[in-house]
Order: structure tokens, then C-alpha cells, then sequence
């Protein structure tokens, strides 16, 4: 069974990933895959520095996340173009673990961006993290030291909270304790292979 896992930032997603690998889930993390597919030496490096320039690249050839941040977040274009590169070759990678998993498994891809990306008609279930904005903002504030302003804006870059949970299956209510969310997390793997 192949599952989706989202959920805005400072959700509690990484958390609920975790529990998840507790659980035997094969976790496929789209953030790690990120950085996999533009090491040096890699297609994807390559395609990022045609496209942005070596002003991308730190002195020993790695890419420079905080420069190409700085080039394609202030420019939708550009973003777009970005994602255009990494996203065929992060869906490529993606499907070559989810196909190596032992049969039968339950295959959790974690995509922070799923609703944003179009994807969640692609997977068998999709699970959603949910905490109200407040709550993800604060997180920000407390957990990463970011200013209310800017976690504010982090918050509506995003898909909205309602467009996350039209796209669920199953919702994960992350404002209790690590108990409760591990209860439910626990509930929701038990109905995903049931019905699997």
C-alpha cells in the first residue's frame, strides 16, 4: 500500500514519520531525497548549476542551499523552474525504494509539499498532520527561534490547513501529547493494513 504523509510546517510530520518507521513502515522522506539527487557528481547538481549559475555552489563544489534559497523564493519563476529540475528526478528516486520494499509493506511517502504538488491522487491513503495555524506558529517562535512575522509567512506559503484535510484520509491531530498522537498513529496503521 503506497501512503501519503503531509502536514504544514511545524505540524509535528517528522514526529509522526518516526512513529511510523516504529511501526515498520517503509518511510520514503521526499526532504532527504532532495538533497540526495543534487550531491556533487550527481545529474541533478549539474542541471541546478546549467540552470542557476555557479554563484549556487559552495567552495568545494557542494549546492549552496542557503544561495539558491535566496535566488528562486524571491521569484515564483524561478521556483518553478527548480522544481521542474529536482521534482522528476526526487518522483524517480522515490519510486525506485518504494518498489525495493518486501511485499506487503506499508510504503509511507513523506511530502511536505503533497497538496501544494498535485499528488495526493496518487497514493492508495493519504495522512495528514493537523494542528491549528496558532499552534504551528508558535512552534516556529519556541521550537526554531523564527519571529511570529516570519513564521506568519512560512504558514501562508503554504496550502492552507482546510486544503490539507479535504485531501485526507485519515487526519492526525497533533495538539495532545506524544501518547495520544502515537495512539492514533497507531489506530490509523492498524486500518491502513486491514485494508491493505
Amino acid at each position: 500500500m503506497q501512503v501519503g504523509l503531509t502536514g504544514g510546517v511545524a505540524s509535528g510530520k517528522s514526529t509522526v514519520a518516526a512513529l511510523l518507521r516504529e511501526l515498520g513502515a517503509v518511510v520514503v522522506d521526499s526532504d532527504q531525497l532532495a538533497r540526495e539527487v543534487v550531491e556533487p557528481g550527481t545529474p541533478g547538481l549539474a542541471a541546478v548549476v546549467e540552470a542557476f549559475g555557479e554563484r549556487v555552489l559552495t567552495d568545494d563544489g557542494r549546492l549552496d542551499r542557503a544561495a539558491l534559497g535566496a535566488v528562486v523564493f524571491a521569484d515564483p519563476d524561478l521556483r518553478r523552474r527548480l522544481e521542474a529540475i529536482l521534482h522528476p528526478l526526487i518522483r524517480a528516486r522515490s519510486a525506485e525504494i518504494a518498489a525495493a520494499a518486501p511485499p506487503g509493506a506499508l510504503v509511507v511517502h513523506d511530502i511536505p509539499l503533497l497538496v501544494e504538488s498535485g499528488q495526493a491522487d496518487r497514493f492508495d491513503a493519504v495522512l495528514v498532520v493537523d494542528v491549528p495555524v496558532q499552534t504551528q506558529v508558535d512552534r516556529m517562535v519556541r521550537e526554531r527561534g523564527w519571529t511570529r512575522q516570519d513564521a506568519e509567512a512560512r504558514v501562508r506559503a503554504q496550502a492552507s490547513r482546510e486544503e490539507r484535510r479535504a485531501v485526507a484520509t485519515y487526519v492526525l491531530d497533533n495538539t495532545g501529547t506524544r501518547d495520544d498522537l502515537r495512539e492514533r498513529v497507531t489506530e490509523v496503521v492498524g486500518r491502513l493494513r486491514a485494508a491493505g
